[in-house]
């Protein structure tokens, strides 16, 4: 007999059965739309349109952020490790791309693995691909998996796409004890060079850096030299912080790679910020530091990811510091307009709409370099950005 579980979705008791392989997974029918950043604290420059065809992620990462996430799936996730997937989600991307004339680059997926098991099943990640790529509109991945050969050759001719690699180390062994899942280092390195041989721009991950486990300069420059060799222009990195809603859980987790370790890690995470635990701040400028300098002397950019520091009692983003290059991703992807079939770049758009000052896209609130409020935005404002600039062609 077929397992089955019950969720209360809204005010409604609903039944799903649990399907056991490729990994435990439930199906669901969704029309959730595309969105921006989440509102709060933001350091990422350019506009992305966030796709989450999968909410949980077999990669199991010890540190795994999205266990702390409140969302129903997300809470599944955590007790059961149950990953949902959204049943058809590529037709509700095509229907919701077909409603706009303004389009920023796809993010395929801020928070779940696209290249998980469940994928190798369902594959939505190469339909959600293959709709942008259709539309000639870019996207983006961050995986820890192998990416599918389909995907590859889809993003090569899109221009403006490209791939991010997360690896937190150049050690299998630690690898495979930080994460249950996941490609092994030599796979994930050779999939990164399969991308970057095809002529898609790749950006390493060191993302999170584990505080006395992988934060050595010896390790750093191991894994920006494997990068480097395999492609990547660029680093983006981060030093791993710890929901507060699972802050016991993920130090429990640690006490696996010794009860020092596990205690210096208590001990060192002080500093609390929406939420979040963070590494003690002269740590984390530490590792920072020596990220930037190794990336400097062989010619590559950094860039820092949801780092901040407390001034005056307010986050402040770490990037004013560290980063190198113009956009935190390290590549200049324009926000795309319709033109006739498709969609076209807008004109010297470099795509860093946070110190935009111009609007050379055509849409004034994404030129948030002017000052005021850093905003987030939905499909109801591209929606409106099309209608405003439809209305001034016509």
């Amino acid at each position: 007999m077929a397992r089955k579980i019950s969720l209360t979705i809204g005010k409604r008791q609903r039944e799903f059965e649990v399907i056991a392989e490729p990994h435990p997974h439930i199906i669901v029918s969704s029309r959730k739309q595309l969105h921006g950043w989440w509102k709060g604290k933001r350091e990422c420059t350019g506009e992305r349109m966030l796709i989450n065809p999968y909410n949980g992620c077999s990669v199991g990462c010890i540190f795994c952020y999205a266990r702390a996430l409140p969302a129903t799936y997300f809470r599944l996730f955590n007790a059961t490790g149950i990953v949902t997937v959204f049943e058809d989600f590529d037709r509700v991307v095509s229907d919701q791309l077909d409603s706009i004339s303004v389009a920023s680059c796809g993010y395929l997926s801020p928070v779940c693995d696209p290249f998980q098991q469940v994928d190798s099943r369902y594959r939505l990640s190469e339909k959600i691909v293959q709709e942008f790529v259709g539309r000639d509109l870019p996207i983006e991945f961050i995986t820890k998996c192998k990416v599918p050969r389909e995907v590859v050759g889809l993003l090569k001719r899109q221009r403006h796409s490209f791939g991010q690699f997360s690896v937190p180390t150049v050690r299998e062994d630690v690898r495979s004890r930080l994460m249950a899942g996941g490609a092994t280092v030599d796979d994930i390195f050779s999939s990164m060079k399969e991308c970057a041989v095809a002529g898609i721009p790749v950006v390493l991950r060191i993302d999170p850096v584990i505080p006395y486990l992988t934060d050595t300069k010896q390790e750093l420059g191991r894994l920006v030299e494997r990068g480097i060799d395999s492609g990547a222009h660029h680093v983006v990195a981060s030093v791993m912080d710890v929901p507060m809603r699972i802050a016991k859980e993920v130090f429990a987790q640690f006490r696996s790679f010794g009860v020092g370790l596990s205690y210096d890690l208590e001990g060192l995470y002080r500093e609390s910020i929406d939420g979040y635990l963070h590494a003690d701040i002269d740590f984390r400028k530490k590792v920072f530091d020596i990220l930037r300098n190794l990336c400097e002397a062989r010619g590559i950019t950094l860039a820092l990811c949801m780092e901040y520091e407390m001034v005056g009692g307010k986050p402040v983003g770490l990037n004013r510091e560290f980063m190198s290059s113009a956009n935190c991703e390290g590549v200049d992807v324009p926000v795309y307009v319709r033109k006739n079939e498709g969609f076209a770049p807008a004109a010297r758009c470099s795509g860093a709409c946070l110190t935009c000052t111009e609007a050379l896209c055509g849409v004034e609130d994404l030129a948030m370099g002017r000052g005021g409020v850093k905003r987030d935005f939905d499909l109801r404002d591209y929606r409106r950005w099309s209608r405003n600039l439809e209305g001034r062609d016509g």
